[in-house]
């Protein structure tokens, strides 16, 4: 497996622990944020460093390991949240490295990690789990600039918990206590870190910026044959596979004019013949639908659209709103100001046409610059996209 951003071939294995995007002319970015994912041992990866940037693309053909490194980011994102590991991968022993073979006590797990940057600087995070026999977390790091700032570790397995040590910088130089097995300890710190030394609140805001840049993630891959149907009304925030798209149409374009108006002007680019309008009417039975307006006082269901055509509308409408229309989990008692969106669409190129492969990455390259969303693409080819301005292109190999 090799990463290569645009401007560089970088091979993932060899990468350096710290390996990180420049952003700004190498200053931090004032939203926490992931600079890379690391797949120690997972699924296919071994060894592997994936750098991030605004707008990255993993690259590769089927079996190179994209959609599994999708599911890597998303399950650190839920972890990060105060998820259990039996909710952020609900399948282990697919996460297990292939061909790996139990210890004597019948043991098996996969290890990963990733890097936030921001205010506070890189800070890296590394996990180990447990897949078999028993699911739990059995070694946890949380470093910054060379510090162990968290460590975990499963000293009793008949006991349902790690011994944790975190640094406190003051009359002793470590404070040590059990945190649970079943969940990440790095979210927990506020909840058993006084903060009354600087070491303590250098391991508060170290584990604060990791959760804010883990966060408020959004899994996407549109699903054409679901959004083709009618939908009832219901909360207007938009599903993963974007079934309920005609819902959130509903909703959307009362709220914000002006981001409707950005949609029509995408939609327009992307799909066949003319687009005055994106609309959805309502039905009897308390549904909605979706159509285009043609302007000519034509209408058309996007029943009747093609699959690329589809893909590239919901694609589009995720780029152009945020939390508050996305099924995600931000965090709450962080102001939105210093958060950030991470949308990631796995089958990113899937029934697109070079046209609104195109217009997607362009609309893409411009939400993602002004630094409240970032992207994370699974492609089949990247060739389209290698060397354009903004994006990072990671390819995989089987």
């Amino acid at each position: 497996m090799r990463a290569s951003p645009a401007s560089s071939v970088v091979p993932a294995q060899s990468a350096p622990p710290s390996a990180e995007l420049p952003q700004g002319g190498g200053c931090r970015p004032d939203r926490p944020c992931l600079t890379e994912l690391r797949l120690s041992a997972y699924a296919g990866h071994r060894r592997a460093g994936l750098p991030l940037g605004p707008l990255t693309l993993l690259a590769g053909s089927s079996g190179s390991g994209k959609t599994s490194a999708l599911r890597a980011y998303e399950s650190l994102a839920r972890l990060g949240g105060g998820a259990s590991l039996a909710e952020a991968f609900p399948r282990p022993a697919a996460c297990v490295p292939d061909r790996a073979r139990p210890d004597a006590q019948r043991r098996r797990g996969f290890r990963i990690g990733c890097t936030a940057d921001g205010p506070e600087g890189p800070v890296r995070l590394d996990v180990a789990v447990q897949a078999e026999p028993e699911l739990r977390i059995v070694g946890e790091r949380l470093t910054s600039g060379g510090l162990v700032l968290l460590e975990t570790a499963l000293r009793d397995p008949s006991r349902r918990a790690v011994q944790a040590a975190w640094h406190t910088a003051g009359s002793s130089p470590v404070t040590r206590a059990p945190l649970p097995d079943d969940r990440l300890g790095t979210p927990l710190l506020p909840l058993r870190v006084a903060g009354k030394t600087d070491g303590q609140r250098r391991v508060l805001a170290a584990a604060e910026q990791m959760v804010v840049a883990l966060r408020s993630v959004f899994g996407c891959d549109p699903r054409p044959g679901r959004m083709r149907l009618p939908v009832p009304t219901g909360s207007g925030r938009l599903l993963g596979g974007c079934d309920n798209l005609a819902d959130v149409l509903w909703r959307t374009r009362a709220e914000c004019g002006r981001r409707h108006a950005q949609l029509v002007a995408a939609v327009r680019a992307g799909c066949a013949g003319p687009v005055a309008d994106v609309l959805a009417e309502a039905l009897p039975g308390g549904t909605v639908r979706a159509l285009l307006d043609r302007g000519d006082g034509d209408r058309t269901e996007l029943g009747r659209l093609g699959d690329g055509e589809l893909r590239y509308l919901a694609l589009a409408l995720v780029l152009l709103t945020g939390p508050g229309v996305l099924e995600v989990d931000p965090v709450g008692e962080v102001p939105a100001a210093m958060q950030t969106l991470t949308v990631l669409a796995d089958n990113l190129d899937r029934n697109l046409d070079p046209r609104q492969r195109t217009e997607l990455l362009r609309l893409a390259v411009r939400m993602c610059d002004r630094g409240h969303i970032r992207f994370v693409g699974a492609v089949s080819d990247a060739s389209w996209a290698t060397g354009t301005d903004g994006v990072t292109v990671v390819h995989l190999e089987p």
